[in-house]
């Protein structure tokens, strides 16, 4: 179902029952106390196509800041030892953030999509696979995958610019 067939907020919950309804303006409330920018358009998606799009956004909101940000941050490049030798050469130093913040996406990138695979396709016949689920609060696998969580990365560029700065 596309996102443009789908009912505004007003309508969605207009055709929900009051158990329902207050169910998905918790859900609303949660994406947006967790900082969704569309809690509206998460909460709909999560409800009409039963994707955890709570706990896929929980998975992935601190990748940025934590994962490829980080490397712009003050004396992040000066402590790893080659990150200050080439400083110490005369590398400028918002290209060498640029390089690392690069290879910091492109490695959360390869490995969520490597996730997403489920099987090593080398491996031997029979071989097991994985699956990355969502859980209660207690640990209990609700049965819904968190799956192509690659596809979402770009998006949650807190800078808006969805990486565009790292290929210039």
């Amino acid at each position: 179902m596309s996102i443009s067939s789908w009912p505004t907020w007003a309508e969605a919950l207009a055709g929900m029952n009051e158990e329902d309804r207050a169910a998905a303006e918790r859900l609303r409330d949660r994406f947006a106390e967790s900082g969704e920018l569309e809690p509206e358009n998460a909460a709909l998606s999560e409800i009409i196509e039963d994707i955890p799009q709570l706990a896929r956004f929980l998975a992935l909101r601190h990748i940025w800041p934590r994962l490829i940000d980080a490397w712009a941050t003050p004396g992040a490049l000066e402590r790893l030892p080659a990150g200050a030798r080439l400083l110490a050469t005369g590398t400028d130093h918002d290209d060498l953030v640029k390089v690392a913040r690069s290879v910091a996406y492109d490695t959360v990138f390869g490995l969520l999509y490597l996730i997403c695979l489920g099987c090593d396709d080398e491996a031997a016949e029979g071989s097991p696979g994985w699956s990355l689920m969502e859980t209660t609060p207690e640990g209990e696998l609700t049965g819904r995958q968190l799956d192509a969580l690659y596809e979402d990365v770009l998006s949650l560029d807190p800078s808006g610019r969805e990486a565009g700065d790292l290929f210039e």
